[in-house]
């Protein structure tokens, strides 16, 4: 058992940084790790200090994937019952933005676990793939729907039918990475920007974050109604007097969250 598979650090003022710790087996996602990226997660998304969250697995491999060793003799009850929707649905419901910071490998549960990200930044070196298929199984932790809506049918079909991996290069033309860095500068860029989120109105944020998640899978006209009611809603908010007064003192605003 893994002392801490995960690491939480508060680096900047309203960023936590949540590492993924187990050098030793490629950050294989076991469900000790699992469980506890979900209790940080849970209590993360009710800090009020906190108001943007960097994911990583380090400087040299995300997460590698599943941890076979612990899947191999399972029963389809016995994988049933793990019920890992629900490790993963704090991760997923978390108003906060996430942004994943890639190097190396992200494969099979370690790309379905960046894509929860918000922001996916990677490393020219990083290569992403659900190799699934090769071991006789699919993805089962979102790979096959997150992905598709991330980079469309074709190249999702492609990516989970042969199992192979694509560049950093390639999943940035797809749509599934936000932004290509040097590998070194991978985790300096994303506290650079979480600390620029951070700075940003929260509620501001948090609804920008709700409103493009709840558009995407309803009618643009529905997607419409939504936006325009959360863009009504923070009218109402201290933010928006202050964003908006500093803005006509030509002043930086001070966001405080209400």
């Amino acid at each position: 058992m893994d002392d801490k598979p995960v690491l939480l650090t508060y680096p900047i003022k309203g960023v936590a940084q949540l590492t993924l710790h187990r050098p030793n087996a490629t950050n294989a996602l076991s469900l000790e790790l699992q469980q506890q990226l979900a209790d940080h997660f849970a209590q993360l998304s009710e800090n009020p200090d906190v108001r943007c969250i960097v994911l990583t697995g380090g400087d040299k491999v995300f997460a590698a994937g599943g941890d076979i060793h612990s899947m191999v003799d399972c029963s389809p009850i016995d994988i049933y019952k793990r019920h890992t929707e629900r490790l993963w649905s704090p991760i997923a419901d978390c108003p906060k933005p996430i942004i994943a910071a890639v190097c190396g490998y992200a494969y099979g549960g370690g790309c379905e676990l960046m894509m929860h990200a918000d922001v996916i930044l990677a490393g020219e070196s990083a290569s992403f793939c659900q190799p699934e298929i090769n071991i006789g199984i699919m993805p089962g932790i979102g790979g096959t729907q997150r992905l598709v809506r991330a980079v469309g049918k074709a190249k999702a079909m492609q990516m989970a039918l042969t199992g192979k991996p694509i560049t950093a290069h390639e999943a940035w033309i797809a749509g599934l990475v936000s932004e290509i860095c040097a590998d070194q500068n991978v985790l300096e860029h994303a506290l650079s920007m979480a600390k620029r989120i951070a700075r940003m109105p929260p509620l501001a944020a948090e609804q920008i974050k709700e409103v493009i998640n709840a558009g995407m899978d309803t009618s643009l006209d529905a997607a419409l109604a939504i936006e325009r009611k959360a863009n009504a809603l923070l009218f109402a908010s201290c933010d928006q007097k202050e964003g908006m007064q500093a803005f006509i003192e030509k002043r930086y605003p001070e966001f405080k969250g209400g």
